[in-house]
């Protein structure tokens, strides 16, 4: 039996970069690794079933956009393979609606929000003008399960005949409507944050969700602006998961209240910000790649 130290399945054409990255580095370090791919896919479980092939970790980014990649972490888990974000996991935390729920009940610091089921389980909402001024206008309309990359969340919402239209075009999705918060500003940009939870590690950047532009937060930026409420948060949103990565969203409003966001994004964009203008500092990309490796060598 052939065995790898880690195998990472990837669907979206611009994660190459990423996982070609993650092989240069633990391949330099010794490390065996395996790529899985809509090429290979029904290759690698036939070899996982008839014992020609194992993985010590898998960092699965496909299956969850193609039901294809689905078998694979379900038999890597019986072979004893370490499955970074377990699907069992990953499926409590990204829905929006529980983990608010759950949120609320830790006093975490969210926007105003109310919560809607899905139209297929009732047709009418028990909101009116009354519940929409006490948001403000605009609001956020933002579906529980399909806004990754902000996907399906309408930011500046004005009326209660849109929140209609959306539930009944997406007639199985929950609904978070949400009050819309506005950051303060901090030596010219926008304090709003993106931060990154890698293995045991926080790593803040600051994110501007107009332009999507990433900067490093430096060591001397937590202190001079007061910003380790950014670590607290993550750390206790990573124990209430469980997951070894995610990013959440946290803005700093003008009287310097941290409110959370966008709660858990388990798939976090990992493109270059060399290679594009809104990617992902390389620092901050070679930082996570680090804490995986550190990961294997803890198993």
């Amino acid at each position: 039996m052939q065995i790898f130290d880690l195998a990472i399945a990837y669907k979206w054409k611009y994660d190459k970069e990423f996982v070609d990255l993650i092989e240069q580095n633990f391949q330099k370090a010794g490390f065996r690794t395996f790529v899985i791919t809509k090429f290979n896919v029904n290759e690698v479980i036939n070899s996982i079933k008839g014992r020609r092939i194992n993985f010590r970790l898998y960092l699965d980014r496909a299956s969850d956009e193609d039901p294809a990649f689905l078998p694979v972490a379900k038999l890597l888990t019986r072979k004893k393979c370490y499955i970074i974000n377990p699907h069992n996991k990953t499926e409590k935390s990204v829905d929006k609606v529980l983990m608010h729920k759950k949120l609320v009940k830790k006093n975490f610091r969210l926007p105003k929000t109310f919560l809607l089921p899905s139209f297929e389980l009732r047709k009418n909402i028990l909101l009116d003008d009354k519940h929409l001024t006490e948001l403000g206008i605009p609001f956020i309309i933002k579906p529980s399960l399909m806004s990754g990359g902000g996907e399906g969340v309408i930011k500046n919402a004005v009326s209660l005949n849109q929140i209609i239209e959306e539930r009944r075009k997406n007639h199985l999705e929950k609904y978070l409507i949400q009050e819309k918060i506005y950051p303060g500003k901090i030596q010219g940009r926008r304090a709003w944050f993106r931060v990154i939870w890698a293995f045991d590690q926080v790593i803040p950047t600051w994110w501007d969700d107009h332009t999507h532009i990433y900067h490093r937060v430096s060591k001397n930026e937590v202190v001079k602006y007061n910003l380790l409420p950014l670590y607290r948060i993550t750390k206790r949103l990573a124990r209430i998961t469980q997951l070894d990565y995610f990013s959440t969203e946290i803005a700093l409003t003008k009287d310097h209240n941290f409110v959370l966001i966008d709660y858990v994004n388990d798939q976090c964009d990992m493109r270059l910000k060399s290679n594009h203008s809104d990617g992902v500092p390389d620092e901050v990309v070679n930082e996570f790649i680090e804490r995986m490796k550190q990961k294997i060598l803890s198993l």
